[in-house]
């Protein structure tokens, strides 16, 4: 059992039970090597706590009979335990995109509304994903490859709202997959391999299969740790910067029946990439869609809002999501009239 050691003191010092383990906790658990070393390790932890640890399993239907086979496995894996299991199956192949990106994405957005709407019902507080320190590596050079700005630079974050009770964590962010793989041996645990795992057709087993084994080998032995210290000081400055978007959004905004009104002035009297910070905090706040609004986007609404427009009509123009930006004077209306 001492193999399981390193991983244990890893998960109990960055999430120290004593946070959790009176209140429902939500694993998401696809029964591959990660989920179940945190299922299994979270488990131990819980002991002599007064909360609930349950057990949500999204089978998306993709791989047939491989897929039923994850979700009985964990449904098996959770009577082991005595845990409670909610396990939802999907409509298979719908939500896939013409190309794999936007089929990664439309995956990762029904999984993590299904674990939404589970952690609504159960009460759960919090619910914990098992992304690794490799997941997080991988992260970042996949959008270092897009074109990305400090927020992508941090790669995943460690927490964040999931619905306005529960509370999103990556516990295993500070463990590697070799040390998930040691902690599984030592317990003599078996998990289920995902055959789309050694597939190409997604970027990301590219990266992890082709690209970084390449770096290593041709460039530099460490860049998995030289991309985590990136990761960890674009974390840093990412989270000072939006704080200071926060700041200025509040002083600048004045909230409408269907919108807001911002002082233009005072947005176009900030540092451009600070602008931009503010205008994100603002489509946060107000529930709009950021999907479809590129750097190209930002650039032109920050452009449209320092126009000149005293004395002149109301200037309107229309962005993604059916937003409507409107400059009279020194006052950028933005509103998303109804359908």
């Amino acid at each position: 059992m001492s193999a399981s050691l390193p991983l244990i003191a890893k998960l109990a010092s960055d999430w120290p039970p004593e946070r959790w383990r009176s209140v429902t906790a939500l694993v998401a658990v696809s029964g591959g090597a990660d989920s179940v070393a945190l299922v299994r390790a979270l488990h131990r932890l819980s002991v002599g706590g007064e909360g609930r640890l349950m057990v949500a399993h999204f089978n998306h239907g993709l791989r047939g009979a491989e897929s039923d086979g994850d979700q009985a496995f964990v449904e098996e894996l959770g009577r082991e335990l005595g845990l409670r299991v909610v396990a939802e199956r999907s409509e298979g192949g719908k939500e896939r995109g013409r190309d794999g990106a936007n089929s990664e994405e439309s995956l990762r957005e029904l999984r993590y509304q299904f674990l939404a709407r589970v952690a609504d019902e159960s009460g759960a507080r919090y619910v914990a994903t098992a992304h690794t320190a490799d997941d997080q590596v991988e992260t970042v050079m996949h959008n270092i490859l897009r074109g990305t700005g400090l927020a992508g630079l941090a790669g995943v974050p460690r927490t964040r709202p999931l619905t306005g009770a529960a509370t999103l964590i990556r516990p295993l962010l500070c463990v590697s997959r070799a040390e998930v793989l040691e902690y599984l041996a030592g317990l003599g645990q078996g998990y289920r391999e995902d055959s789309s795992n050694a597939s190409t057709e997604y970027t990301r087993n590219r990266i992890r299969r082709e690209l970084l084994p390449y770096l290593e080998s041709n460039f530099n032995p460490q860049v998995r740790e030289a991309l985590t210290r990136l990761s960890q000081i674009a974390g840093a400055a990412n989270e000072w910067m939006e704080h200071e978007a926060q700041l200025a959004l509040g002083a600048m905004v004045r909230p409408m029946e269907d919108g807001i009104e911002l002082d233009a002035h005072a947005l176009g009297s900030q540092p451009a990439f600070l602008a931009q910070l503010v205008l994100r905090a603002l489509w946060r706040q107000q529930g709009w869609p950021l999907q479809d609004m590129s750097h190209e986007k930002w650039t032109q609404l920050l452009a449209f809002a320092a126009t000149s427009a005293d004395g002149q009509p109301l200037s309107r123009r229309n962005f993604p999501g059916n937003i409507r930006a409107e400059k009279q004077g020194g006052v950028l209306r933005l509103t998303r009239p109804a359908d």
